[in-house]
């Protein structure tokens, strides 16, 4: 076979070969599968119209689960989820200085109970109390709110507001696929502050531990829609969540945000599931 022949044949060989190689290639890339019929049972099951993206990195093994994408992909108001970054800025400007100091009540009777107290960071976070955070929101400034927001690329980074807290009543919005980068960036302690601040608000986010596993997430209700958003830290891994639902019923609906999220994470075996 003379050298002209040899070259034929190779390039015979690799024309053959090609497009399986591309196929495995692109096969492999494929590490995004969506759950959008299997998971709309559990919003069925709670009668409950919403979203929810998944980011399971357990085992090095990257997948991610959306259900409804179109609105994972639309912004909404954080709510209370904003307490997780508006505590980093608090910690980064010198308006906190740790979990313990005290913010004496204001005397204010509000409609949730644990609201009307002294707080701390710790107890703000976990009670949800609005009025700690408003605070920290006066004495930051829309300016320099801005430009945290800015810094860590937060959503729509706008915190302007005609009245109200503006992660409630202004245009400040995110969604769902954000907060999700958002919280794996706090995971792995990336976020442009202090790493013990991170750390601290980390902390603060526990919902519950067992042996294996700890839960850090964080509620939010603007009115019309809720959030449950965080993570499950395990041994091989986390998985990271952002739920968002319709609220029509008002605080009726609020237990929905966990129930969905909790079937879900038990479906992946994310959570144990119950006994």
């Amino acid at each position: 076979m003379n050298y002209l022949s040899i070259i034929k044949s190779i390039a015979m060989a690799v024309a053959i070969m090609l497009p399986s190689i591309v196929f495995s290639t692109f096969s492999q890339a494929q590490t995004v599968p969506t759950q959008g019929a299997e998971w709309a049972k559990y919003f069925k099951k709670y009668d409950a119209k919403g979203t929810i993206v998944v980011l399971d990195k357990r085992a090095q093994q990257e997948k991610t689960w959306v259900y409804n994408q179109n609105r994972a992909q639309q912004r909404y108001s954080p709510a209370s989820t904003y307490k997780i970054p508006h505590s980093l800025f608090a910690l980064d400007a010198g308006l906190v200085n740790d979990e313990f100091q005290v913010f004496p009540w204001d005397g204010v009777k509000r409609g949730y109970s644990p609201h009307n107290q002294d707080q701390n960071l710790r107890s703000a976070m976990r009670n949800s109390a609005v009025w700690v955070y408003d605070i920290f929101a006066e004495q930051l400034g829309e300016k320099k709110a801005g430009n945290y927001l800015k810094k860590i690329a937060y959503g729509n980074a706008d915190p302007v507001t005609a009245d109200g807290s503006y992660w409630i009543d202004g245009k400040l919005a995110i969604s769902a696929h954000e907060q999700i980068e958002f919280l794996e960036q706090l995971y792995k302690n990336e976020l442009p502050f202090k790493v013990e601040h991170q750390l601290l608000v980390k902390d603060i986010m526990v919902v519950e531990a067992q042996k294996e596993w700890i839960l850090r997430a964080k509620t939010g209700w603007q009115g019309k829609h809720g959030w449950w958003v965080g993570w499950v830290e395990w041994p091989t891994g986390p998985v990271f969540f952002a739920l968002n639902i319709d609220t029509p019923e008002g605080m009726k609906d609020l237990y929905k945000r966990q129930a969905i999220v909790r079937d879900i994470l038990m479906s992946i075996d994310a959570l144990p599931s119950k006994k």
